[in-house]
C-alpha cells in the first residue's frame, strides 16, 4: 500500500457496515464495487472552503485488492483519523470497456454512495461557486440529538390525511415571507411558518425532494436551459445526505442534518406528518452525450445503472433524465433500503412518495416484472413498516399501472386518472358524470383488490408537475417559453379551461368564475373521502353502471403548495427550473386573500376532518349513500347529487352542477327531527360560500347555479 502522508497508521479495515463508521482502533472507510480494479480514498481535511479550491490538496490512500477487499467490498481504516470537518471521496478504475456498460475514469473524485452527509457549496444559487464539487463528510463529535422526553410520532391513520405537497425552499425564499434572510429558504424557515400550515389544516406534508442535489446542474455547459436553476431537487446525488443548502445561514451539511431533525421534531409537535418525495429512479449523473459523473457512473455503472449490452453498453433511459437507476439489482435494492431505513430512523421520517415508481418495477434489463423485488422489499420492510409509502405508478418509457401496481397490500398510488376525470367533469366536459361519480366514491375500479383500502388511492386534483390550480382555471394551454425548450417540455393533457379569456384578465366575472370553479375543486377534492364504493360494470353504449354496492372509504387527499391563495406560474406546466417568484409562496397575496379564497379552502379542510362521514374505514352497508340520480346514461349530463347518511342522523347532501345553466333540484327529506342548514355555496361571495354552522332554511327544492356545488348538512 502507497500512501503519499506517512503521519497516519493504517489498517486493513472491515467491510461493513458501507460507508464511515467509527472503529475502536480508528475511522474505518468502506465502498463497494464489483468491477472496478483500483481504489483510491481521497481525504481533505480543509479549514473551511468551497470545495472548487480544493484540487490538489487531498491526501491519497491506494487500495490493495489483496488486503483491503473483501468480496466487493473495498475498505481502510485509519487510526487517530478527526472524528469530523474530514472531507473524502473515491477515485475508481477498471475495465475501459464502454460496450460492456462500463465508465471508469480515475481523473474523477467520487462521493461515497453511502456518505450520510454530502458538502458542497453554501449558499443555494451562489453562481460565483456555480462549478464547485461534491464530496462526502461525516460528525462523530456531535452529541446525539434530542428529541425530548415528550416527544411523540404522530401516527396518524391514513384515513385522516390531508396531504400538502410542498417546496421547502420555495415556501419561504420569497422576502413577502418577511423572515431573516438567513432563514429563508431554508427548514428552519419552514419551522417559522407551521401556524400557517395549522391555520389551513393540513395534517401532513410531502416535501419535494430533499436529498441533497446541485442546482446549478443545467450551467455546467452551454445548452437552451443555461439560464435555470433546479429548484425542485428531482436529481439526486446522494440518497442518504440531507440538501445542505437548505440549511440556515449557509452552515453546511452537519448543521442541515441538524435544523432537518429540529424541523421534523417541530411538525410532529404540531401533530404533522412528514412525508418524504424520494427520487430512486435515475440520477444527477445525465446520459452518456452529457454525462456528470460525481458517484455512481465512476464507482460501478454496469451494476449501478441499467445498461444496455445490446446496444454499446449505452444507458437505458426510462426516466427522461438520460439514465435509469438498476433498482432490482441486489446491490443497489439494498443501498435504496438502507436509504430509506436511515431516514426512517435518523430524521423520524413519516412515510415516502417515490419518484417514477413504474421504474421501481422493472428488471435489471428494463423489463416490467410482476412481483419486483424492491416493491416487496420495502413492503416487507420492518423498520418500513410504520411509513406510508406512495408510488407514482408510472414512468418515462410507458409503464402506466395507475390501479395495478404492484403492492402487497401497502402500497398507495398517486390516482391519475381521479386528477383527469375530475378536470374534466368540472370544467363541463361532456360524458364524465359517471367518471365523476366513481372517483369521488373511490375509485373501486381500480382499487378493489386483495386487501387494499379506498386510502391506497392518493387523490388529487394539483401536484408540482403541471399547472397550478390558479392556472387550471385560467389557461386552455402551457405557457413554457421561459423554460428554454421551445415549449416543447412540459404536458399537453391538461384538461383546462380559461373560463373565457386566456391568461390573467381585470374582467370581474371572470374572476369571479374562476375563483368558483377552484371552489369546486377544492370541495370536490375534501369531500372524496366519501364512504362509498360504486359498483362499476358497463351498461349497453359503455356507460357505468353506479348503482350503489357496500360502500366504503375514499381515497387521501392531496392538495399543492399555494392553492390556498391561488398562486400562479402564469401558465408555466414544468416550472422545475425557476427560482423565482414563479415557484416561490408569495406571502403578500395570501394575505390579500385570507378573508375569501384562504378562508375557504382552510373551512372545508377543518369541516373534513370534523365529520366522520368523510373518513370511515371499513366497508359500510348498502343504506349510507342515496344516489338521486336517474340521467346516468346522458352523456349530456353534467349534474350529480348524492346524501351520505350518518348513524346519528346527521347526514351530509352534496350536488355538483357543471351545466352552464341553473339546475333546480329537489332536495330530499332531512332524516326526522333534523333540518336542512346550507354549508356550502359555492356561488355565493365570502363569506356565505362557506358557513360552518350552516344556514337554516332550506326549502323542497334548490337552484343550484352553473358550475357551482353545494353542502347541506342534517341538523336539529
Amino acid at each position: 500500500m502507497e500512501e503519499t502522508t506517512p503521519s497516519f497508521k493504517i489498517f486493513p479495515g472491515q467491510a461493513f457496515p458501507l460507508g464511515v463508521s467509527e472503529v475502536d482502533n480508528g475511522i474505518n472507510f468502506a465502498i463497494f464495487s464489483q468491477h472496478a480494479t483500483a481504489v483510491t480514498l481521497c481525504l481533505s481535511l480543509p479549514q473551511r472552503g468551497e470545495l472548487d479550491q480544493l484540487a490538489g490538496e487531498m491526501i491519497e490512500f491506494s487500495l490493495d485488492p489483496h488486503v483491503n477487499k473483501t468480496g466487493d467490498i473495498w475498505h481502510i481504516c485509519i487510526e487517530d483519523f478527526p472524528r469530523s470537518n474530514v472531507l473524502y471521496g473515491y477515485r475508481m478504475d477498471g475495465p475501459k470497456d464502454w460496450d460492456k456498460g462500463h465508465r471508469f475514469d480515475s481523473n474523477n473524485v467520487l462521493i461515497d454512495p453511502y456518505a450520510k452527509l454530502v458538502e458542497g457549496r453554501r449558499n443555494f444559487g451562489d453562481s460565483n461557486h456555480k462549478l464547485s464539487k461534491f464530496l462526502g463528510t461525516y460528525d462523530f463529535d456531535s452529541l446525539p440529538f434530542d428529541w425530548g422526553d415528550n416527544y411523540t410520532l404522530p401516527n396518524l391513520p391514513e384515513r385522516d390525511l390531508v396531504i400538502y405537497e410542498m417546496n421547502v425552499r420555495a415556501f419561504t425564499a420569497d422576502e413577502s415571507s418577511c423572515l431573516d434572510s438567513n432563514l429563508r429558504g431554508s427548514y428552519a424557515g419552514l419551522i417559522e411558518k407551521i401556524p400557517h400550515l395549522q391555520e389551513l389544516g393540513i395534517n401532513a406534508v410531502e416535501l419535494l425532494p430533499v436529498f441533497e442535489f446541485d442546482e446549478f446542474e443545467f450551467q455546467r455547459r452551454p445548452n437552451p436551459r443555461d439560464h435555470m436553476i433546479n429548484t425542485w431537487g428531482y436529481s439526486t446525488i446522494n440518497f442518504f445526505a440531507p440538501m445542505s443548502r437548505y440549511a440556515s445561514g449557509g452552515g453546511g451539511a452537519v448543521s442541515a442534518s441538524w435544523e432537518f431533525k429540529e424541523m421534523v421534531k417541530a411538525l410532529h409537535g404540531s401533530g404533522i406528518e412528514v412525508i418524504l418525495d424520494v427520487v430512486y429512479n435515475h440520477t444527477n449523473e445525465a446520459d452518456d452525450k452529457h454525462p456528470y459523473t460525481t458517484s455512481f457512473r465512476g464507482i460501478d455503472n454496469k451494476v449501478y445503472y441499467m445498461v444496455d449490452l445490446n446496444n454499446e453498453g449505452q444507458l437505458l433511459n426510462f426516466t427522461g433524465c438520460g439514465n435509469t437507476l438498476n433498482c432490482n439489482h441486489p446491490v443497489v435494492m439494498e443501498l435504496i433500503l438502507d436509504s430509506l431505513r436511515h431516514w426512517v430512523v435518523e430524521y423520524h421520517i413519516d412515510g415516502f412518495r417515490f419518484d417514477l415508481a413504474g421504474v421501481l418495477c422493472r428488471g435489471t434489463d428494463g423489463s416490467p416484472l410482476n412481483a419486483p423485488p424492491l416493491i416487496r422489499a420495502i413492503a416487507k420492510d420492518a423498520i418500513l413498516s410504520r411509513c406510508k409509502i406512495i408510488a407514482e405508478p408510472w414512468d418515462c418509457g410507458g409503464l402506466y399501472i395507475v390501479g395495478s401496481f404492484p403492492n402487497w397490500d401497502r402500497w398507495a398510488e398517486w390516482n391519475g386518472k381521479y386528477r383527469d376525470d375530475l378536470r374534466r367533469f368540472i370544467k363541463g366536459d361532456p360524458g364524465m358524470k359517471g367518471a365523476f361519480a366513481t372517483r369521488i366514491a373511490g375509485s373501486a375500479d381500480l382499487y378493489k383488490i386483495n386487501k387494499r383500502k379506498p386510502y391506497h388511492s392518493v387523490n388529487f386534483v394539483i401536484a408540482h408537475d403541471g399547472f397550478a390550480l390558479h392556472d387550471l382555471v385560467s389557461y386552455n394551454f402551457k405557457h413554457n417559453e421561459a423554460n428554454g425548450e421551445g415549449g416543447n417540455d412540459g404536458s399537453n393533457d391538461n384538461f383546462s379551461w380559461n373560463c373565457g379569456f386566456e391568461g390573467e384578465t381585470d374582467d370581474a366575472d371572470i374572476k369571479a368564475l374562476r375563483f368558483q370553479q377552484m371552489k369546486n375543486f377544492h370541495l370536490a377534492l375534501m369531500i372524496s373521502q366519501i364512504s362509498i364504493r360504486l359498483t362499476v360494470n358497463k351498461r349497453p353504449g359503455g356507460v357505468p353502471d353506479l348503482s350503489p354496492s357496500t360502500p366504503r372509504l375514499s381515497g387521501t387527499p392531496m392538495m399543492l403548495m399555494g392553492d390556498e391563495y391561488g398562486h400562479t406560474r402564469y401558465g408555466n406546466n414544468n416550472s422545475y427550473g425557476h427560482d423565482t417568484a414563479i415557484n416561490n409562496f408569495q406571502w403578500q397575496q395570501l394575505d390579500a386573500r385570507k378573508s375569501d379564497h384562504f378562508r375557504f379552502f382552510s373551512e372545508v379542510i377543518n369541516y373534513r376532518r370534523m365529520h366522520q362521514v368523510f373518513r370511515h374505514e371499513n366497508f359500510l352497508s348498502k343504506g349510507d349513500v342515496t344516489w338521486h340520480e336517474d340521467n346516468w346514461e346522458n352523456p349530456d349530463s353534467k349534474f350529480l347529487a348524492f346524501t351520505l347518511h350518518d348513524n346519528s342522523g346527521g347526514d351530509i347532501y352534496l350536488a355538483f352542477n357543471a351545466h352552464d345553466f341553473f339546475v333546480k333540484v329537489s332536495v330530499p327529506p332531512p332524516p326526522p327531527k333534523r333540518r336542512w342548514f346550507r354549508v356550502v355555496d359555492t356561488n355565493l361571495p365570502s363569506p356565505d360560500d362557506f358557513v360552518c354552522e350552516g344556514v337554516p332554511g332550506i326549502g323542497r327544492t334548490y337552484n343550484v347555479a352553473p358550475y357551482s356545488s353545494i353542502l347541506l348538512d342534517a341538523k336539529q
